[in-house]
């Protein structure tokens, strides 16, 4: 199992009160020790105010900014966790996210979701759909995305339904990674998004369970995979622990980490909001990670 850093970027209000200048170079500094103390990947929540509330303090935008990442990393996976499709076109999203590929190198990960944040949706001025349409759009969303991803030089893609469609769209520059760039689907849901995921993602993304309901979630994960043919073993699990509950450093968290590896978890991400003001909190979560048995470079 392998572990990935979800990066400050003051959504979780972690840089309130922070002038942006000084914000954005500790985004880039905790960035960087991320991957010196060899963790897989960083990653951006794709939110634009703070949380639980909006308040008029700093978030940073995540696709402009894991842009700049990219460019001031050299090996570390990059990532969101996860987009909110409604919020971009998905046309433009495949042209942002391959172009983003070749600038990283060939690190980029599509992490994508139907987003949740209903303050987020109203004051931006995307309305705010109800469950069912914004997972339909999910699905549609996909399949413009991932029809715009084909590998080919000539390709044009045509692909999507009623709440998205692209038609002869030409996506060049073409991703550096082969076949394309990982998709990742962000969801709980057994019935709906658990579906898509095993329509069109290499990775289902676990939001907040521990590995005893991750446990007990496999079976389930497995049979929908099975309801296509699929083979489970394609489909990657990835696990979110949420900052707001996360284990204790030390021993509690020893244990959580080894258990996601136990239970055949692929990787993990968490915010570790201390990381915003502190060196340590990343240099003893790599010591924690370790002892678990989770895999980071040398």
């Amino acid at each position: 199992m392998k572990a990935g850093i979800v990066v400050p970027q003051g959504w979780t209000g972690d840089y309130d009160g922070w002038d942006p200048a000084r914000a954005w170079a500790r985004t880039v500094a905790v960035a960087r020790q991320a991957e010196r103390l060899g963790f897989e990947s960083i990653w951006l929540f794709d939110h634009f105010t703070t949380v639980p509330r909006p308040t008029d303090e700093i978030t940073f935008e995540s696709f402009t900014s894991l842009t700049a990442l990219a460019a001031l990393t050299t090996r570390v996976r990059l990532g969101h966790l996860v987009i909110c499709t409604g919020f971009r076109n998905p046309g433009l999203t495949a042209k942002m996210i391959s172009t983003m590929d070749v600038i990283s190198g060939g690190r980029m990960e599509l992490g994508i979701g139907a987003g949740w944040k209903r303050d987020e949706w109203l004051a931006y001025g995307y309305g705010f759909p109800g469950t069912r349409e914004r997972l339909a759009a999910l699905a549609d969303h996909l399949a413009v995305i991932t029809a715009m991803l084909e590998p080919g030089q000539h390709v044009r893609a045509t692909a999507g339904g009623p709440y998205a469609a692209v038609k002869g769209a030409i996506n060049l520059p073409k991703p550096l990674q082969q076949p394309r760039v990982p998709v990742m689907v962000g969801g709980n849901g057994p019935n709906v998004t658990w579906r898509v995921a095993t329509r069109y993602a290499d990775e289902l993304n676990l939001d907040g369970l521990s590995p005893a309901e991750v446990a007990e979630a496999l079976p389930i994960i497995r049979s929908r995979c099975e309801e296509i043919g699929r083979d489970p073993a394609s489909l990657g699990i990835s696990v979110h622990i949420w900052w707001g509950a996360a284990p204790a450093p030390g021993q509690e968290r020893v244990d959580v980490l080894a258990g996601y590896r136990e239970v055949g978890v692929r990787r993990t991400m968490e915010l570790l909001r201390e990381s915003a003001t502190s060196d340590e909190a990343l240099e003893r979560y790599a010591e924690d990670a370790r002892t678990a048995g989770v895999e980071l470079a040398p």
